[in-house]
């Protein structure tokens, strides 16, 4: 599914951040938003904030945001040697295999918004 960048974790950015002590996250931490094509159901939906750590070494089974084709797109990972099978987490059940250079970091945290 894709996300899209909104910048880097800092105070005030977004409204689902409030109340979270971004002091606990590195400075190498940026945030995406999940895109429509994830939907409404399941643990990752269309919406939700995700901060991502690019200085975190990527490891197996890692939800980790990788640049595909021009976009920044959210996989599960599986690792294989010096690469890695890139699962989608939701669509196509096909996977891509990808180098470290393909990845743009591991996701640390996950945040929502509730309407009121």
């Amino acid at each position: 599914m894709r996300v899209n960048y909104l910048g880097p974790l800092c105070a005030g950015i977004h409204p689902a951040m409030e109340g979270y002590n971004l002091g606990q996250f590195p400075p190498s931490c940026y945030l995406v938003e999940v895109s429509d094509e994830a939907g409404v159901s399941g643990p990752i939906m269309e919406g939700d904030l995700l901060v991502v750590d690019e200085a975190k070494t990527v490891g197996h089974a890692d939800l980790v945001v990788a640049e595909f084709e021009g976009e920044q797109r959210l996989f599960r990972t599986h690792r294989i040697g010096g690469a890695y099978r890139l699962l989608h987490t939701v669509g196509p059940k096909n996977s891509i295999i990808a180098r470290a250079r393909d990845l743009r970091g591991v996701v640390v945290s996950q945040a929502r918004r509730y309407a009121m």
